[in-house]
């Protein structure tokens, strides 16, 4: 039997801020119930807290965490930077030169061939990651299938059909299209949801408003929301260990 490749997904979004860790967390809880080995990698995490002589990347513990992981977090994320910046000005201004291949052997590193591989990306699909490197890059080089998440917000409709264009440009898989409700504001009239299952000829999958009194991380709100997408892609995965690949 020929070797399995890697499979998983990349979590890629629209913009910075539109809630990707907390999809990408909550898919990594409901996997790793459907019986997966889930391995979520964050490979480049700035704006990271300080804590003495030790950066912590908020949303590699949040991975780790949801998909109930006992690898070290710097396995999860093994380029932490403090800046808010992109990756690559972070990377740049602490003098670490980031590579495509350095940061593709990172997310792979720990990775068995019957593992599923979770790599959330640093802001949108076109965000600059290291020099000369775009999240588009490390996805198709990674090449797994996409989930794109925007936020249901004004202008989100363009956003996302241009994310969609360039990830069908790179020969990618589009695993769905996540619409993220992260705001409680804007015209009532306005329906994102309906307007772009329409342009894109499919349904997005559209999670619910998170109420931040909870008691539970807001990304466990986003489950039933995600529940029908774990289901697909940990048949779909199971369908895929029984093949040969070249």
């Amino acid at each position: 039997m020929a070797k399995l490749m890697h499979r998983g997904l990349f979590v890629t979004g629209t913009d910075t801020g539109v809630g990707k860790t907390r999809i990408s967390a909550a898919l990594a809880q409901l996997l790793s119930e459907r019986k997966l080995i889930v391995r979520p990698r964050k490979p480049v995490e700035s704006g990271c807290r300080r804590e003495g002589d030790r950066l912590v990347p908020e949303d590699a513990g949040t991975l780790q965490a949801a998909a109930r992981s006992d690898e070290p977090l710097e396995r999860i994320c093994p380029y932490s930077f403090e800046p808010a910046l992109s990756p690559e000005r972070a990377a740049a201004l602490a003098g670490t030169c980031l590579t495509l291949d350095g940061v593709r052997a990172a997310c792979l590193q720990g990775v068995a061939k019957n593992d599923f591989l979770l790599v959330e990306g640093a802001g949108g699909f076109y965000s600059p990651l290291a020099s000369g490197v775009l999240n588009a890059d490390l996805a198709a080089a990674l090449s797994l299938p996409v989930l794109l998440v925007t936020a249901d917000r004004l202008g989100c409709i363009g956003h996302t059909l241009m994310a969609v264009e360039a990830i069908n440009r790179r020969g990618l898989v589009l695993a769905g299209v996540v619409l993220n409700r992260i705001e409680n504001h804007g015209d009532p009239r306005m329906n994102n949801a309906e307007d772009l299952s329409r342009w894109l000829g499919e349904q997005v999958l559209v999670t619910d408003r998170f109420d931040d009194n909870a008691t539970e991380p807001g990304w466990m709100q986003l489950r039933p929301a995600l529940a029908t997408l774990a289901d697909r892609l940990a048949g779909g995965y199971r369908g895929l260990m029984s093949q040969e690949f070249p």
